[in-house]
């Protein structure tokens, strides 16, 4: 089964048109840099169970102010991201939000030859490399990085584009380092998605909403087992249930203003209702059933930095027989700007209305907005530690725990 953040061969055109990259092609790149095949989720992430339980990312040394730790730099760096990963377009997202678009260069990944056999090329590129560092796959980065890096190479990749290496792959901090250690090259008046004194409630959420909604899609469409399969189905619905019932008197999941948490949850709603749910089978809902959940959505697809990051056209190639599913006959034809259209009621929800972003204190220091990003859990190298039942809130997902705060 296709793993979106992994661009596999369903993903037949890139941004410049139709793609002509053949597996012997891609074997022989593959051969001339040494890299090896991409690893299958479904050989090396399931558990005894049979439940898919997400490698842990690889390269997590944080961006900050201590000894040690990587440094915000202008020019230096790059994220590379796939149109279809909802994880990588996270940060691109909070990126374009906080006008760094100069400050952090990007690439987008495709498929490796026809199957996908060695996972992110650079496919719609000339000669099949990476322009800003001349590779032919994301995986010579991860083995710049870390020679004895095994897992699979994936989107979103922090790149340090001086020296041809990933510094950084961890999507659950890589948007607060964004967020927080570039802000200096921000704009004097740039949003402030991670508020300073709120960010163990946004932490806390995030590190909740990964393993029910963001990995939802994942544990259904990986898992080798009816047990996991009905245990994250029944997850990821009943957190979608309690999502709703939060936005029914919340414009933003923490108030008026759009937080990093925001950015998080569309990637992964927005993709749902338009292809993640091919890959799991009887659906109990559609987000559009969610009345609040699909009023909020629908907002945030107004807001240009996330419209410009929804990807509503996927390869949609017509095969033999009479029953062509969905994608093939429909999906083309489904009005999106019409449907996705916002009717400005939400904005009743907010004592500031035309406001969607917090603004930093005025003269508020970089000092005092710096700190420590949080660690989490879901990088730890126990797999039962990473186990989704550890990811639990002080409070209910449905109540929004800043209320009239923020």
């Amino acid at each position: 089964m296709a793993n979106s953040c992994d661009i596999s061969a369903r993903l037949k055109k890139g941004n410049n048109g139709p793609i002509d990259y053949t597996d012997a092609e891609a074997e022989a790149h593959a051969r001339e840099v040494g890299v090896d095949p991409r690893p299958r989720e479904t050989l090396e992430e399931i558990d005894e169970r049979g439940a898919f339980i997400r490698q842990p990312n690889a390269f997590i040394k944080p961006f900050g102010d201590e000894e040690g730790d990587l440094k915000a730099e202008a020019g230096r760096y790059a994220i590379f991201w796939a149109h279809g990963c909802n994880w990588s377009n996270r940060p691109v997202i909070a990126r374009d939000i906080l006008g760094l678009q100069d400050v952090i260069a990007d690439t987008t990944t495709t498929h490796s030859g026809e199957t996908n056999v060695y996972g992110h090329g650079f496919a719609d590129q000339p000669d099949h490399k990476d322009p800003l560092g001349g590779a032919y796959f994301l995986s010579e980065y991860y083995n710049n990085g870390n020679p004895d890096f095994k897992g699979r190479a994936t989107t979103p990749a922090f790149v340090d584009i001086k020296e041809r290496k990933t510094v950084n792959n961890d999507y659950h901090r890589l948007s607060n380092y964004i967020e927080v250690q570039f802000r200096p090259f921000q704009p004097v008046d740039a949003p402030d998605l991670y508020p300073v004194k709120f960010r163990k409630e946004i932490d806390e959420f995030n590190d909740w909403l990964f393993p029910h909604v963001n990995n939802g899609h994942y544990r259904m469409a990986f898992c080798q087992s009816w047990e996991a399969y009905n245990e994250a189905y029944e997850d990821f619905f009943e957190s979608l249930e309690k999502l709703d019932q939060r936005l029914a008197t919340n414009r933003f999941l923490f108030g008026d203003y759009i937080t990093d948490s925001d950015i998080r949850l569309y990637v992964t709603i927005v993709r749902w209702e338009t292809w993640y749910y091919r890959n799991i089978g009887p659906m109990k809902k559609r987000v559009t059933e969610y009345p609040n959940l699909w009023g909020y959505i629908k907002e945030l697809y107004s807001i240009p930095e996330f419209k410009k990051y929804t990807f509503f056209e996927f390869d949609t190639d017509k095969g033999p027989g009479l029953f062509a599913d969905y994608a093939a006959r429909i999906a083309s034809q489904v009005p999106y700007e019409e449907l996705w259209k916002t009717d400005g009621e939400r904005k009743k929800l907010s004592a500031h209305p035309d406001e969607i972003y917090l603004r930093h204190p005025e003269g508020e220091t970089y000092e005092e907005y710096a700190g420590a990003i949080s660690k989490t859990i879901w990088n730890s190298a126990s797999q039962e530690e990473r186990n989704p039942k550890n990811g639990t809130l002080s409070q209910d997902a449905s109540i929004n725990p800043l209320k009239g705060k923020l």
